[in-house]
C-alpha cells in the first residue's frame, strides 16, 4: 500500500504518525515535508474533501497568525489560500492511501487508513 504524509518534522504527532506508517509491513511511505514543499490550494481543497473536513478545520490555530489574520471566520477560499502560501497555517500531519485521507491527530487515527 502506498502512503503520503504532509509532514513536519518539529511536530511530535507527525513524528509519530510516521513511525506508524514506517513501521507497518507493506506500507510504501512518501514523505512530503509541507513547509518545504508546501501542497498547491487544488491539493489541499482536494485533501480536505476527501477526509470529509472543511479547510477551517485543517486550519492550525496554535503556534499560528491565524486568530489575528481572521482566518477563522475566513471563507474556505481564503483559508486555502493563505495556507498555500504559508504553509505553517496547515494543521498536519495529514495522510493519503488508498483507503482515504485523514488529519492524524491523534496519530492513531492513521490505522483507519492502513
Amino acid at each position: 500500500m502506498k502512503a503520503t504524509i504532509w509532514h513536519n518534522p518539529k511536530c511530535g504527532t507527525s513524528r509519530k504518525t510516521l513511525a506508524i506508517l514506517e513501521e507497518t509491513d507493506g506500507v510504501d511511505v512518501t514523505v512530503v515535508e509541507y513547509l518545504k514543499d508546501p501542497p498547491t490550494r487544488d491539493k489541499l481543497a482536494q485533501l480536505y474533501a476527501d477526509a470529509g473536513i472543511t479547510p477551517h478545520q485543517g486550519l492550525r490555530i496554535r503556534g499560528t497568525d491565524a486568530k489575528e489574520r481572521g482566518l477563522p471566520d475566513a471563507d474556505a477560499d481564503t483559508v486555502l489560500e493563505a495556507m498555500a502560501t504559508e504553509p505553517i497555517l496547515i494543521e498536519r500531519p495529514l495522510v493519503e492511501t488508498d483507503k482515504g485521507v485523514a488529519l492524524c491527530r491523534p496519530q492513531d487515527v492513521v490505522l483507519k487508513l492502513l
